[in-house]
């Protein structure tokens, strides 16, 4: 068994909850929600975002492009951190623990640079990572090449010793492909059963 040297986490659906359409479904209605997705590219922005494009000016911009939705996208904009919510807590007891244990955890996300200022202060724990490699301060995002390399050499470890969970296939086979060790993040217990498995906590400190 190759010797774990770090363990990388994604963030969003691995430490805290991220479904824009559950959320509208709240908000709005399921029905105008559904009218709303499909008319205007939500999603599309927020990758634009997590690549490095300024959150207030691209919503702005979606605002003028669809003036129809602008109370839609207001609530994205102003209810943003309600999005993002609640914390996986079995998952932020992971990070503590094999922090505790003495292994170093790095963040490695697609993030953009307002909204995980955001985030951050509404989630201490995002400030306990050893490092955090970032989408949007790196103007690159998974599952392309350019970050995973930028994680390598902020890392400074071989790709064989990164042990990294994510909850996109995608993004988990381009670092596979690179060399990583991977786990398709489904639950916080299977995620706890895979690090128990590696030797690097004990099934009681993954609990």
């Amino acid at each position: 068994m190759t010797t774990i040297q770090t363990v990388i986490f994604d963030i969003g659906n691995v430490l805290i909850q991220w479904h824009p359409e559950a959320f509208f479904d709240r908000a709005i209605g399921p029905e105008r929600r559904a009218a709303f997705f499909d008319a205007v590219p939500m999603n599309e922005m927020n990758d634009r975002v997590d690549a490095g494009e300024n959150f207030h000016e691209a919503l702005a911009e979606m605002a003028q492009l669809y003036p129809d939705w602008s109370a839609e996208i207001g609530i994205w904009r102003d209810r943003w951190i309600d999005m993002i919510s609640p914390a996986i807590d079995h998952s932020v007891r992971l990070l503590r623990a094999l922090r505790r244990a003495g292994h170093p955890v790095v963040a490695l996300s697609n993030f953009g640079v307002e909204t995980f200022a955001m985030a951050e202060r509404e989630y201490p724990f995002l400030e306990e990572f050893d490092q955090r490699i970032l989408s949007g301060e790196l103007r690159t995002s998974k599952p392309f090449a350019p970050i995973y390399e930028a994680a390598e050499a902020a890392i400074g470890l071989p790709p064989e010793t990164l042990l990294f969970t994510d909850d996109r296939a995608d993004n988990i086979e381009a670092a596979r492909a690179r060399g990583w060790q991977t786990h398709l993040f489904d639950g916080p217990q299977g995620w706890a059963d895979r690090l128990v498995a590696e030797g690097l906590l004990t099934p009681e400190a993954a609990t």
